[in-house]
């Protein structure tokens, strides 16, 4: 799935092309993709105008100067293709601007959503009611992690993933990050010391600025908007690496199967408490 800085990736590509164009087609290719379509979404957005993108977690925004915000997720395999040469078939939501652009948001698994929501109400929007603040943002620091963590015996790792503590974080960026800190995945998160915390709020934004810097995690389906793959995977430290030497101490990279998901660590790096 694709995590913040693929969504990041993504905005920023929109952003190129959409930023002040007027809305001159939008046509959904079928009835819903996860859930469906708003019923009203050609009407409140054809003409419409676009003035800002921007993200909240795992979601893109596209703001209008009609007060609503196009809120789109990417789901197991969605992509937004820019100008595409030809239709897909998997291309469920075409948008036409006036300048002469053509956005087609591709998915084949039809896991993503897009939903219409006034700009004014955004904060109230289900999915964002109990997010937790955004890890690039002012107020996710280590006074913030500190009052979140206090008194939690659930692994670091888990809580870093659990979207109300702090939103947008997916599994490749927590194990990086981690490992970045020198923090076990299965470390107690109440028992992690107050001193590591800014050292783990530093790793997780230097983790997401690199991964955006590259371009993302290309992972099956995902591609920017531009078509290119995100090369963020060339720099991982340990996911996906498992068996092979940590680049820091040279000790193999263990991997474990939790809940659906792999966590990858070094035990030299990052040993237990």
């Amino acid at each position: 799935m694709p995590e913040l800085p693929e969504v990041e990736t993504t905005v920023n590509g929109l952003r190129a092309v959409l930023a002040g164009e007027r809305l001159a087609a939008v046509s959904p290719r079928r009835a819903d993709l996860r859930r469906p379509f708003p019923i009203d979404l050609v009407q409140r957005l054809t003409g419409a105008r676009v003035t800002a993108l921007g993200r909240r977690a795992k979601y893109g925004l596209i703001d209008t100067d009609r007060g609503d915000t196009l809120v789109f997720h990417l789901g197991m395999s969605g992509r937004w293709r820019v100008d595409p040469a030809q239709d897909l078939p998997h291309d469920h939501l075409v948008i036409e601007t006036d300048g002469g652009r053509r956005l087609a948001l591709n998915d084949p698994r039809r896991f993503g959503s897009v939903d219409l929501v006034e700009t004014a109400k955004l904060a109230a929007f289900l999915p964002f009611a109990a997010l937790g603040p955004e890890p690039l943002g002012s107020d996710f620091d280590a006074a913030y992690l500190a009052a979140a963590l206090a008194g939690r015996q659930a692994p670091i790792k888990a809580l870093l993933l659990d979207q109300r503590i702090v939103a947008g974080l997916g599994n490749i960026y927590v194990c990086e990050a981690l490992h970045l800190a020198g923090i076990a995945p299965g470390q107690s998160a109440g028992g992690i010391a107050v001193a590591r915390l800014g050292p783990l709020v530093t790793a997780i934004r230097d983790t997401l600025s690199a991964a955006i810097a590259a371009g993302g995690s290309s992972l099956r389906d995902y591609a920017r908007p531009d078509g290119e793959l995100g090369y963020f995977s060339k720099q991982w430290r340990v996911y996906g690496r498992a068996g092979t030497p940590c680049d820091t101490c040279g000790a193999p990279v263990q991997r474990r199967a939790e809940g659906g998901r792999s966590t990858f660590w070094c035990a030299k790096c990052q040993p237990s408490a």
